[in-house]
Formats: structure tokens, sequence, C-alpha cells
């Protein structure tokens, strides 16, 4: 069993999908493991921490030429993959929605696409997710973002020249990302809220010490989809959620959006009348900015002004975490095939009527297979 791991070719991705650690385990396992040449660089892996791991080392077509499995954080451009075996897995985040071109590539190319972050967020799945594991360090990442940008403290000090009042920060969607922003703007001193379309959330963010703000006694407050995902919400609470947030908005001095709907653009939470209450020096980080955005005005893979207020929408955040991000991204991709390995194969086997499998396969014998891509 032949595993590859590829160097990112995406602009701006810095991670890696196998880490020393995880090549170690899997040579444990009875693979041979080949690593493109500089693949871990960006990440602070070297060629050498993997070749004393267990790998082999080499360019792209030679770590490719026989393998029967490809690992990858973002999915490769087809034509990159020339000299494919047929039927080799390639295991990686793959865009399906965003990217159904390069799916069709793969179907076309006789490979078995597995889209990680089609993990369904069950029991057994959790090791393996990589969304949950990479919007952890993204909620994290955010509200550092946010403090860089600001041009005044977090907490509240008391000096003897006179006290500086504490940052009212608020997040809005409670996530993993959202979860962790509280905590992280917690510990730095902020005086935080939130809010979901969840009402299951509230307890959650009680619990980190920061204050609910949720629009009450409006049908469509469950807002809970499959899977524990957000879902649209009924117009009825959209207009009482808007004029809630609204007034709470004008207060803060840092908001962080992290609101995501799976295969559809990102809800729009903050108008430009939203931005324009706020104050001149307020700073809005939008994490959804790559599926379109929560914030009216926010541009991906930029840091715009508007009436006085910065909102930054850097792309790709867990990027900007890149060793600790590939640390986490790798441990779900060797779970995920750990769980699955076949001694006697040698290799994983994914049986057909697993939950997992279903959820994630996305073709197989040039043909696309995933009931969600089919239903688009």
């Amino acid at each position: 069993m032949k595993i590859a791991v590829l160097k990112e070719l995406a602009a701006g991705e810095r991670r890696v999908s196998a880490t020393p650690e995880t090549v170690k385990k899997f040579t444990g396992l009875g693979a041979e493991v080949a690593v493109e040449t500089g693949a871990g660089a960006s990440a602070s892996i070297s060629d050498d921490a993997y070749a004393a791991a267990g790998a082999t080392l080499g360019p792209r077509a030679q770590v490719i030429a026989g393998a029967d499995m490809l690992l990858g954080v973002q999915g490769p451009d087809p034509a990159s993959l020339a000299g494919l075996k047929q039927g080799a897995w390639i295991v990686a985040g793959l865009n399906p929605f965003g990217e159904r071109a390069r799916v069709d590539g793969y179907a076309a190319l006789g490979a078995e696409a597995l889209a990680m972050e089609f993990m369904p967020r069950i029991t057994r799945a959790q090791s393996m997710d990589i969304l949950s594991s990479q919007s952890n360090l993204a909620g994290y990442k955010a509200v550092l973002d946010a403090a860089a940008e600001y041009g005044r403290a977090f907490p509240m000090m008391m000096t003897a020249a006179g006290t500086v009042s504490a940052a009212r920060v608020f997040v809005m969607g409670v996530g993993v990302a959202g979860l962790q922003a509280i905590a992280t703007a917690r510990r730095l001193g902020a005086q935080v809220s939130a809010t979901d379309v969840r009402a299951a959330t509230k307890e959650q963010i009680l619990s980190l010490g920061a204050k609910p703000i949720f629009v009450e006694q409006v049908k469509g407050i469950e807002g809970e989809g499959t899977g524990g995902y957000a879902t649209e919400m009924s117009d009825e609470y959209k207009a009482a959620q808007a004029e809630l947030v609204s007034s709470h908005i004008a207060k803060q001095d840092i908001v962080i959006t992290t609101a995501l709907i799976p295969g559809r653009p990102a809800p729009r939470l903050i108008s430009d009348a939203q931005v324009a209450s706020m104050r001149p020096g307020s700073v809005i980080i939008d994490l959804a900015v790559e599926q379109g955005g929560n914030v009216e005005g926010a541009l991906a893979g930029e840091i715009v002004e508007k009436h006085g207020v910065k909102i930054v929408g850097h792309r790709n955040v867990p990027s900007r975490l890149a060793a600790d991000a590939s640390a986490l991204f790798a441990r779900n991709l060797f779970n995920f095939l750990s769980v699955f390995w076949d001694k006697e194969a040698g290799r994983p086997v994914l049986p057909d009527d697993d939950e997992i499998a279903q959820a994630i396969r996305l073709t197989r014998g040039g043909q696309v297979v995933n009931a969600r891509l089919l239903a688009q």
C-alpha cells in the first residue's frame, strides 16, 4: 500500500496533509509513504524530518507513480496527477460544491475521491472531522487578527493615569469557530456577547462567560439543520434578528462572524448601514468571506475600511497557523484511514453500506456517485 503526500499548489496554502507523526503511524500499519519534496516546508516540517519518520522523498511524478492513495489538504488539480493509478483514492478537502468541475476531473481519471469535509457529524467520526479541527484554529486566529487591527487594548486596565475600558466583542455564529472565538476573547479580557440561530447554543455561550443575544418568542428560532449545522430561518425571525442585532452592533468594538450553511452562499448578517452604526476604529472579522461573506462590503483576501470600520476578510485562516493546522488535519486523516484499515488487505476498506463511506465518497468507477452532489 503506497500513500502519496502531495505538496499543496493552491495559492496561499501553507498546510500539509501528513506530518512525521502520522507518517510513522502509517508505516507502522505496513504502508509505504512517499512525500513530495518540500511538501512540509511552509508548515515548518523539513524533508529530513519526513525521512527520519520512514518516508521516501521525491518529485511529484515519482511520488504519484504507483500510489494507491493521495493525501492532500485541498484537492489537487486533476491536470497535475498524470500517471495516477486507476482506482487510487484522493483523500482531502475537496470543496465539492465549489469545485464541481474538479470532481468530474477525478471521475474522468478513474480515481475514488473522498471529500473529508463531507464527514458526517456523528460520534464515531468526531476525530476525523477536518471542519471542526480547522474551524477551532480559525476562531482563535480571528480574535488575534482582530486584536492586531484594533487600535486599543482588549482588557480593562486600571492605571494611575485612569481606566482603560474593556473591548466589547460580539461573535455571530456559535459553531466550533465561534465558541473558540468567545473563549479566546474572554482570555484576552474582553467583554463578550454572542448570538446564533440555534437556541441550543445559548447554554454554551453562558458556559464560556459570555452574554447571549437572542430573539425570543419568534417562530423559527430552532435553526438546527441536519448534522448540527445551522439552516435558513423564517422571514419573521430574520426581521426580528436584524432589529436586535442592529441595536447591539452599534455598541460593539469588534464583531466576528462565522456563519456558514453547507452547499449555499454564506448568509448576510451585517449590512452596510450596520457597519456605519459602529464607531470609527471598530473591527469586523468575516470568517465566511470565501463563501460570499456575512458582511456587506467584505472582500476575500483584503482588509477594507468602510465608515471608519475595518472589515477583515483573510482567506484560508487555518493556513495562517500552518504548523498546528497541519498537525490536526493530518491526525484527522490518519484517524479516518486507521479506523477502516483491514490488516489482511494491508489497506483501508470502505464498506458500501457504511454511513461515513456513503457521505464522503464522491466518485467511483469513473462516475460521480455522491447523493448530495447528484441532487444539486
